[in-house]
């Protein structure tokens, strides 16, 4: 989600010190140059057990000790066009609007936004996200579940804000959530199947359930619901993963923007960035959930990992608690040597943590149903980076080191309701706004620091080792590797790739990239073959101007973990963010997200102008730019990338 640096939520005033306070910056382990020295084999990618779907992008046509990055470079661009490079075809699916395959619910987009609450809830949401594709019949057809993450009300409604109301609240929040549709391929182009018995939309009035340890919690009881158990909705869903027993995991990123606090937040709220108005949705207004002066525990029920089984439509979204609350970007899954899960979590908020969680049992055979209580139990850990390049995961778990009830944790539910008060207390490193986070073919993991113009200003964390920018504009890619397993509690670190443009005058805006120049990393995949896709989320606030003069529109790279070297693949359209990525298992079938073509420099569009910015994609001359994934292929038939 691009963001106004304005804007960005910045609550963490918590006394941990930070690694600059111990490091000697002759020590820090930069990576410069590239990654020759890792090893040139992949294996085979890991498949679903018991039966259920492989896990997104398990292409095995490898180049091991060869060339993975087999295309031309595509030129820095403003146009208002996907760019892709030769030999390569964009097609466009599924735009916001759109019906998403309900039996019997077919209604159109209308170009002027005229389409009511109850038609949103049965099509495609806005803000295309995280995304990925569920093989059902191989690379020839399959379901693909996609996130919604936020809203443009000068674009989702005719008049934008005027005559507010609740019926324009409960068209945004069908808007929101994600949506589960299927597609196929038929003589060369992909399409939505329509009807189809897998389709649904997931919105933020749909029931869900709380599980685990903080389920039934008094932090999350409510007067709708005194049982603390159930739970009505997702909002703000950014990155996504998928699970080796084939289910979606949607994370709950900025869920505190849509809550209305009082005049003076207790020191709870405050931490997690609750304000008087929220920050422009209007839900408070017709719908008191949504105020926290009358609800105070409503937002503690957001901010968790939620887990849906796309094959089942009728089951119920859960939210897994013993995952932790964040403003989750996402949720990456490893498997241990023993088979347990580890799920990887960033919180993309200025100075907020990277988290693990590591499941107490192992993955058993048989799908979604055997393992419907797998994410209920476990450690969840937070990340320490030290000045060494080394590092440590520290276990958010009640009664062990200051998280106790003397330091207001009275159980294992309050440290995981408030862990970012826990993450305090046991040190852990304040990180420049982690996002995406991908493991590759040699158990590194990637994470991306997408940028934080607050590092080094007065009266805020100063750099330190894995935060080395003073006013970080451009961005960077940190990456580690864990002491034997995916579930060890240490590792050593370093910088994969610092962004920036080498032609600009200020050292910390140069960078060090081997390759095509980019800013404000984003969103990250690994597929089948080992190729890391990076994809870049420039706000339209700052993009052309200062340290992002030059950069054009926001685009998507391929990177060569072994050698370092990034090759730009795709540029998006007019005020656009890249986001999102997954592909068939044969390799040869891409899908990306295009978020919010036309975005304005305010990040709100002009109702009487909708197609100011962008007219991407239909180009009507009465439409307006919507969201929509475009379907990437090889002219030739060929695997992407090569």
């Amino acid at each position: 989600m691009a963001k106004d640096f304005s804007l960005m939520e910045d609550s963490n005033r918590s006394s941990n010190p930070s690694i600059h306070d111990v490091s000697d910056p002759a020590r820090r382990t930069i990576l410069r140059g590239g990654l020759g020295a890792l090893a040139g084999s992949f294996f085979a990618p890991l498949s679903a057990i018991g039966g259920a779907a492989a896990l997104t992008g398990c292409a095995t046509t490898g180049m091991a000790g060869g060339a993975l990055l087999g295309f031309k470079s595509v030129a820095v661009s403003t146009a208002d066009t996907v760019s892709v490079p030769e030999g390569y075809t964009v097609q466009v699916i599924a735009p916001w609007g759109d019906p998403v395959g309900l039996s019997g619910e077919n209604t159109a987009f209308k170009d002027d936004a005229s389409n009511t609450a109850a038609q949103q809830e049965t099509q495609f949401g806005m803000h295309h996200d995280g995304i990925h594709y569920f093989a059902q019949e191989g690379s020839k057809s399959g379901l693909l579940a996609m996130n919604h993450e936020y809203v443009d009300n000068g674009l989702l409604f005719t008049d934008g804000t005027d005559n507010w109301s609740l019926e324009k609240v409960r068209k945004s929040q069908a808007a929101h959530g994600v949506s589960i549709f299927e597609v196929e391929e038929k003589g060369g182009k992909w399409e939505v199947v329509k009807p189809s018995p897998w389709a649904r939309r997931i919105t933020a009035n749909t029931r869900m359930e709380l599980s685990g340890p903080a389920a039934g919690h008094a932090m999350l009881k409510t007067a709708a619901d005194p049982s603390g158990r159930v739970v009505l909705g997702t909002v703000n869903n950014c990155a996504s993963g998928i699970t080796p027993w084939g289910t979606y995991l949607t994370s709950e990123e900025n869920f505190i923007n849509y809550f209305s606090g009082g005049d003076t937040p207790n020191d709870h709220e405050k931490r997690w960035g609750l304000k008087k108005g929220g920050a422009g949705y209007r839900w408070h207004e017709h719908d008191a959930r949504f105020d926290a002066t009358k609800n105070p525990n409503e937002p503690n029920r957001f901010g968790w990992i939620v887990e849906i089984d796309p094959y089942n439509p009728s089951s119920t979204p859960m939210k897994r608690t013993a995952m932790g609350r964040a403003a989750h970007e996402g949720a990456t899954v490893a498997v241990t040597k023993d088979n347990r899960a580890v799920v990887y979590m960033g919180e993309d908020s200025r100075f907020e943590y990277i988290y693990k969680f590591v499941s107490r049992d192992a993955i058993k055979p048989g799908g979604a149903a055997a393992n419907a209580t797998l994410l209920d139990h476990g450690t969840l850990y937070v990340a320490k980076f030290n000045a060494d390049g080394r590092g440590q995961w520290i276990a958010l778990t009640h009664g062990q080191g200051p998280l106790t009830a003397a330091n207001g944790f009275a159980d294992q539910g309050e440290v995981l309701i408030k862990a970012r008060q826990a993450s305090d207390l046991l040190g852990a490193t304040k990180m420049d706004r982690p996002e995406w986070i991908a493991v590759d073919k040699q158990g590194w993991v990637y994470t991306t620091l997408t940028n934080n113009s607050n590092r080094g200003a007065d009266k805020q964390p100063g750099v330190d080792a894995a935060n080395p920018r003073v006013n970080n504009t451009q961005g960077n890619i940190i990456r580690w590797k864990e002491d034997g397993d995916h579930s060890g509690t240490t590792f050593a670190w370093n910088h994969f790739i610092m962004a920036g443009n080498p032609s600009l005058e200020r050292a910390d805006a140069k960078g060090n990239i081997k390759g095509d120049m980019f800013s404000c990393p984003d969103g990250l995949w690994v597929d089948g073959r080992g190729v890391l896709w990076i994809q870049c989320d420039m706000s339209t606030s700052a993009m052309g101007k200062g340290d992002l003069k030059n950069f054009g529109n926001n685009m998507m790279l391929a990177a060569d973990v072994r050698t370092g070297e990034a090759r730009r693949f795709l540029v998006g359209p007019a005020g656009c963010e890249i986001t999102g990525a997954t592909g068939t298992p044969d390799g040869k079938t891409m899908f990306v997200n295009i978020q919010h073509p036309g975005e304005p420099a305010n990040e709100v569009s002009d109702p009487k102008n909708p197609r100011a910015v962008s007219n991407w994609p239909e180009k009507k001359a009465n439409g307006r730019p919507r969201s929509a994934t475009v379907v990437i292929r090889k002219a030739d038939g060929g695997v992407i990338g090569t």
